[in-house]
């Protein structure tokens, strides 16, 4: 199957799907999507003697799709680059320590305290899963998911300081959460440098290279912007920066995720309000909520397909839902640690630790690092223990936590929704 027929049928199950939702469902956009999907998907497996040619047919289709080069080589730097458009960098800056703080020793924390967990609930299980790919594990479920949780914020009546800081954890950490998960699976496989220089090294590789690429590339594509006044051309430079800029930090080995961040924070701030013309803003701000509808689509839709590639046992499904009360337990202790330390400095709204671990959701970056594990070096029942755990996971922090998160606000903080 050519790539064409991938896309197009994707697309017009995407289409089809977002539509009964629209008349039937009337959920958010995207979570009905991957829930019309998911019903679909464990109906055809229920039935699949039933329905062996359709069952076999959609497998076969689901299997062929590379979910990580999909979703990380592909869409996840478009998705960033169009959430980081419309974060205001004033109110980004007020909430700086948080952010870092969470998107940095809160995520270090989270990882170590799902992998140590997870050691034990998958041996009690029956499940054979080493310390360091457990470890692994907590590495690539403790980043929130920019994607779902952009989404869904755009909906949840969350104050403007708690969306800042939902918002921005999840778009930095996304980077640092990659450089953790490399940094382990290559502990995990014996290949990787050990030592705290080695470590540092490709921190400051990933992470400031990211940083610093993502702001040069940013501040070339102000200039040119702010020379001319013609929006087709100036919507094809920043496709070009995404498209481009994203390649080039893959090249030279450094975090393309937080490029995009930098460098849509850099053209959403000081490009939207120094290089654009009141027509430019408007048309680019239509073209890249578009481009972030339709991407979010399509993934939310993966999501829901993928229960096809996964090999699900008693074992797996016990633990997998285990460690759902033990990545919200982990999310916890990780949020509390900031709002602890930084509370005599900065005040916080009430319930904020409640809201930020409820509100941390995980998606399909998750799933992609899940489904990249190597299969060299790590057990198959191993590898399939963390996919199966993995999904079950962000299917629950979608389907549950998006979908609750604005009554839980609303109880917490009535006063914040009646004003919005």
């Amino acid at each position: 199957m050519t790539l064409l027929d991938t896309s197009a049928i994707l697309l017009t199950l995407a289409a089809v799907f977002g539509y009964i939702n629209h008349r039937v469902f009337k959920l958010p956009t995207s979570i009905g999507i991957m829930l019309i999907g998911l019903i679909l998907s464990l109906l055809l497996l229920l039935l699949g003697d039933q329905w062996p040619t359709m069952e076999a047919t959609a497998h076969s289709f689901v299997s062929q799709i590379d979910f990580n080069e999909t979703v990380m080589e592909v869409m996840l730097s478009y998705l960033l680059f169009a959430g980081a458009l419309h974060v205001n960098l004033g109110d980004l800056k007020d909430q700086k320590w948080v952010v870092a703080i969470l998107a940095s020793v809160g995520l270090i924390l989270s990882t170590f305290l799902v992998g140590g967990a997870s050691f034990y609930i998958f041996q009690l299980c029956g499940l054979q899963v080493p310390f360091l790919w457990c470890l692994v594990f907590g590495s690539l479920i403790s980043p929130t998911d920019p994607v779902a949780v952009l989404g869904i914020l755009k909906k949840a009546g969350v104050p403007k300081s708690l969306e800042t800081k939902i918002t921005g954890e999840s778009l930095f950490n996304d980077g640092v959460g990659v450089v953790v998960y490399l940094v382990l699976v290559g502990l995990a496989m014996g290949t990787g440098d050990a030592s705290a220089g080695g470590i540092g090294l490709l921190f400051l590789e990933e992470v400031g290279g990211g940083v610093l690429l993502g702001g040069g590339l940013g501040y070339l594509a102000y200039r040119m912007l702010k020379s001319i006044d013609n929006y087709q051309v100036e919507i094809l430079i920043t496709l070009a920066l995404v498209t481009g800029g994203y390649r080039l930090a893959s090249a030279m080995h450094m975090s393309g995720p937080l490029a995009m961040v930098v460098a849509g924070l850099m053209i959403g701030n000081q490009g939207r309000t120094m290089a654009m013309s009141d027509t430019t803003r408007e048309h680019l701000d239509l073209f890249w909520e578009l481009v972030d509808e339709v991407l979010n689509a399509l993934l939310f839709l993966l999501l829901g397909l993928e229960i096809f590639v996964l090999n699900w046992s008693g074992e797996a499904l016990s633990a997998g839902l285990i460690l759902i009360v033990v990545v919200l337990a982990s999310r916890f202790a990780a949020v509390s640690v900031p709002v602890f330390v930084l509370r005599r400095k900065q005040e916080f709204s009430p319930g904020v630790i409640r809201i930020l671990t409820w509100g941390g959701l995980r998606g399909g970056i998750s799933v992609a690092l899940a489904l990249a594990l190597p299969k060299t070096g790590l057990d198959e029942s191993a590898r399939q223990a963390i996919l199966v755990a993995t999904y079950l996971v962000v299917i629950f922090s979608i389907a549950i936590q998006g979908l609750t998160l604005r009554k839980l606000v609303s109880r917490l903080l009535p006063s914040a929704m009646t004003s919005r």
